[in-house]
């Protein structure tokens, strides 16, 4: 399999190149050039098939640069927690991808990625430096994948007091070859600041630089793994095929991993793509203008991007037909008060306690509902512990939301970030120094 620039770079490229420059060159993501399909037994097979079989069955469809016995390590080492399905109701399940060791699914790709870049990179002489622009959840993953990791060296970019205080403490708190710059400015600043870095001269002169964004295919294709996971656990449990898929979406990667998935076979009937307050994407399918924004800050702040880099990849999976993207996806958005709501109606429907981010899919998933009277079952991606948000979550429940022992560890820890200005100069200058 080999991948290609999305800004229509003629240069095509292994896994490995993919993975270790993140960027193509051009400036433009990578995407492989073909979508593979899987057999109808694979699908059929998938109740019965663990997480790590799964994983191992997708993932080798894309890689043929790294042994499948190395593949294999990889991924045991990589995806060593569970993502349980809890079914609430015959129409809604909750999909829990937070029990990896940050409490949100970005531990998926992050730790897939960990392991393949120190695989690719064992052999180097020169250190190879991540860089990620993290609006929460990304940066805690990326710091814990790549901790103590020899050779590697990570820069988490995070917009100033627009994250919350557990995760900033997650983010900024574990100290050896783990460095955070504190950005005055939005997640976009971050992001920007990240691809400028992959194209400055001097930067790359020193450094050998890779990303742990979504923008890294590495990172973006592991996280289609738990969509296959989900639908054979829906259909053993429940004995339901073709479900709706509700993605809580901020710079859309966890989307495009199941649109991926569903390219490659799996039974889909739709997705939802949930955003908050910053609802480019909603607006992009109802005009067919794609307009980016500043972010707004939210209750949900991992959503809180106003230029979602992997748009790009989206509308490439569709090339660029918009009336097949308003087919397979609908998108609307919630407010903070809507989803403070839904945490509450939650509660009292099911005792679940959901995260901001969760409360957004749910809310948006009941908006689709109302406006097409589906009945169809809908699988709502819970994307982070609600212990990381616990001041939304206690405000709209009125109870203590349990702390696990691995989030409180972190609390107790020193700060230490790097403040600087959303200019790319002053960012240069403090990684030069810094790392």
């Amino acid at each position: 399999m080999k991948f290609f620039s999305i800004n229509g770079s003629k240069n095509i490229v292994d896994f490995r190149t993919a993975v270790l420059r993140g960027i193509a060159d051009d400036g433009g993501l990578y995407m492989p050039t073909q979508i593979p399909r899987l057999s109808p037994g694979f699908i059929e097979a998938l109740p019965s098939l663990t997480l790590q079989e799964i994983a191992l069955g997708v993932i080798s469809r894309f890689i043929d640069d790294i042994p499948k016995n190395d593949l294999q390590n990889i991924i045991e080492q990589a995806i060593n927690f569970g993502a349980p399905l809890k079914v609430l109701s015959e129409r809604l399940s909750i999909l829990e991808l937070f029990h990896g060791p940050t409490l949100a699914f970005k531990d998926f790709g992050a730790r897939f990625l960990a392991n393949a870049l120190a695989y690719f990179n064992k052999d180097e002489d020169k250190e190879l430096i991540i860089l990620v622009a993290t609006s929460g959840d990304t940066g805690s993953a990326v710091a814990n994948s790549f901790y103590k990791i020899g050779g590697i060296k990570v820069g988490l970019l995070y917009p100033s007091g627009m994250v919350s205080k557990t995760q900033e403490k997650q983010l900024t708190t574990m100290g050896k070859n783990i460095h955070a710059f504190e950005i005055e400015g939005t997640f976009d600043d971050c992001q920007c600041l990240v691809k400028k870095a992959f194209l400055d001269s001097d930067i790359k002169k020193k450094f050998n630089l890779s990303s742990a964004n979504s923008i890294n295919i590495a990172r973006l294709l592991p996280q289609s793994f738990y969509y296959f996971y989900s639908y054979g656990q829906l259909k053993k449990i429940l004995n339901q095929e073709k479900p709706i898929f509700t993605v809580p979406s901020g710079n859309f990667g966890n989307l495009t991993a199941g649109l991926i998935a569903s390219q490659m076979g799996l039974p889909v009937n739709r997705f939802i793509a949930a955003v908050n307050a910053n609802a480019i994407f909603p607006h992009y399918l109802r005009t067919g203008e794609y307009k980016p924004k500043a972010a707004i800050k939210t209750i949900s702040n991992a959503m809180d991007v106003g230029n979602p880099s992997n748009y790009a990849r989206v509308v490439a999976l569709y090339s660029n037909h918009l009336n097949r993207i308003r087919r397979n996806i609908f998108s609307d958005s919630a407010t903070d008060n809507e989803t403070l709501q839904t945490i509450q109606e939650i509660y009292a429907s099911f005792s679940y306690i959901i995260d901001p981010h969760g409360a957004v899919g749910c809310c948006v998933l009941k908006k689709y509902i109302k406006s097409t009277k589906s009945s169809v079952h809908s699988i709502v991606l819970e994307t982070a512990h609600p212990a990381k948000f616990a001041e939304s979550v206690e405000s709209a429940l009125k109870i203590k939301v349990e702390i696990p022992s691995r989030l409180a560890d972190c609390l107790g820890k020193q700060k230490r970030a790097i403040k600087i200005s959303n200019q790319f100069e002053d960012f240069k200058l403090a990684l030069l120094e810094a790392i």
